[in-house]
């Protein structure tokens, strides 16, 4: 069983065929503050998105940082985004109407660029190979591994720390190894990522900020 908050549609709770709902009643209860903390967080980061979209002068998340959307003239600068410092230049031919848009394939492309980059080198030191790799929008998750060896990643992933983003990569590809979540798997991973508890915490503290972020783009 476990309980997650999901990002358009709030609590679910996740159990087993044919788990009995007296099981479920007692972990609901004995996770009430948690749920209540979590859903808290969850609405506020949401509240914040539709507040407002996305607009020059305010900030989205970076590999762990806050960087100051700036708008960007000048000869060539159309279409391009780029890093500068703590900023994020962003060129658009007139005002802001495409920000968000715009800003979202930047994200994506980073996502796939800097993802496979990690899920390549993780997979030579585990000495396994993927069959595809993808990036996607899920609502519920930040990575998965089927049996047929795809990895896909979560393209908001790249808001998170790096370190943050490396526990989830080797996650996955340690998958290739264990398709479970046997000693054996958390063992694998604390190999290439010794402080992958930490890690975790940080996501499951920070998930539903960075799943809100954007607005409400996919």
């Amino acid at each position: 069983m476990r309980i997650e908050i999901r990002n358009g549609t709030g609590l679910a709770v996740v159990i087993p065929r044919n788990c009995k709902m007296k099981l479920v009643d007692e972990m609901l209860a004995a996770k009430t503050r948690w749920i209540l903390d979590k859903y808290d967080t969850y609405v506020r980061a949401l509240q914040s998105s539709q507040e407002g979209e996305l607009e020059f002068g305010g900030t989205v998340p970076y590999l762990g940082r806050d960087l100051r959307l700036v708008s960007w003239w000048g000869i060539g600068t159309a279409g391009r985004i780029e890093v500068r410092e703590n900023a994020l230049l962003v060129g658009l031919e007139s005002g802001e109407d495409g920000l968000a848009s715009l800003v979202e394939g930047w994200y994506r492309g980073q996502a796939a660029s800097l993802l496979e980059r990690k899920a390549d080198e993780f997979a030579r030191a585990f000495g396994v190979t993927y069959t595809r790799f993808s990036i996607r929008g899920q609502r519920t998750r930040w990575g998965s591994c089927s049996h047929r060896g795809t990895l896909s990643f979560n393209w908001r992933l790249i808001m998170a720390p790096e370190p943050v983003v490396d526990y989830v990569v080797i996650h996955e590809v340690a998958h290739l190894r264990e398709m479970n979540h046997t000693k054996r798997f958390w063992e694998l991973v604390a190999v290439q990522c010794p402080s992958w508890r930490e890690h975790k915490k940080w996501l499951d503290e920070h998930g539903t900020e960075l799943a809100a972020a954007l607005g409400s783009q996919r």
